[in-house]
């Protein structure tokens, strides 16, 4: 019996949809991670089992200070991920309008990636102290690198002839960058601004690991130094939940921005 069928156009149609298959993937993770816990009677204090874990995140989710931590954290990733579109996008347009701009700058736009942002991170703390304020910087500079390369990239990448057709028609530099430019390239700008986003929050997470009092960070540093495994494995299961509720969102936008790119399906 095959996995596939085949629809009234031809095309080969999966039986069994692939969240499915992913959902089955996990569920036999799960119960692996949790026989090899009891079969091998490892302690929670180093690997707690997933059953456990679970329920004190179910636990975790009736306290209201966890969702104080979480708006706080979801707060600081925002604002870097805003700050980094509209810096990465900006900057990127420039950049791909003006390829001499680009060869100038690169160097340094480069420099700026490869040093080693977590080491970056005390130097905020002391520039910006321990509020929101360095949080938000160290979102922001992770998520801005990919941003702003998919745009010079998609900008770059935009159809010879369309621009033809532009000059043909006497448009101004305004029309092409509104009409032909930005809208060719929003299929590269999403995909940096889905990594951004991700990004984003590792970079706030980080930051909360380091200073301040608040944040889901500082949560899971409070359960590490209490060798608390099971508590700290909970805060690491709600940031992922909120990481990738930040990236659905992300993703979901192609349908509405691009619906006519095959990405958008």
């Amino acid at each position: 019996m095959s996995s596939q069928d085949t629809n009234e156009d031809g095309n080969s149609t999966p039986l069994i949809p692939s969240w499915v298959g992913s959902l089955l993937i996990l569920v036999g993770l799960l119960a692996a991670w949790e026989g090899y816990v009891h079969f091998f009677e490892i302690s929670r204090l180093i690997l707690p089992a997933p059953s456990e874990v679970l329920a004190h995140w179910l636990g975790y989710l009736q306290n209201p200070l966890i969702w104080y931590h979480t708006g706080i954290t979801a707060w600081e990733t925002l604002l870097g991920f805003f700050f980094a579109t509209i810096l990465g996008v900006g900057l990127g347009i420039l950049l791909g309008k003006m390829p001499r701009l680009e060869r100038m700058l690169n160097p340094f736009v480069i420099a700026t990636q490869v040093v080693p942002k977590v080491a970056l991170v005390p130097l905020f703390v002391v520039w910006f102290g321990f509020g929101m304020t360095s949080k938000v910087v160290i979102a922001t500079i992770l998520a801005f690198f990919p941003i702003l390369l998919n745009t010079v990239l998609g900008i770059k990448s935009v159809d010879t002839g369309h621009k033809e057709v532009m000059e043909s028609l006497n448009a101004t530099r305004t029309q092409r960058l509104t009409q032909l430019d930005f809208p060719s390239s929003l299929p590269y700008i999403l995909t940096g601004m889905e990594v951004g986003v991700v990004l984003a929050i590792i970079g706030a997470v980080v930051g909360e690991y380091l200073g301040g009092n608040d944040g889901l960070g500082n949560v899971a540093v409070r359960e590490m130094n209490s060798y608390n495994t099971t508590a700290l494995f909970a805060v690491i299961i709600h940031l992922s939940v909120l990481g990738f509720a930040f990236y659905a969102v992300v993703v979901g936008m192609r349908k509405y921005l691009i619906p006519w790119h095959g990405s958008s399906n």
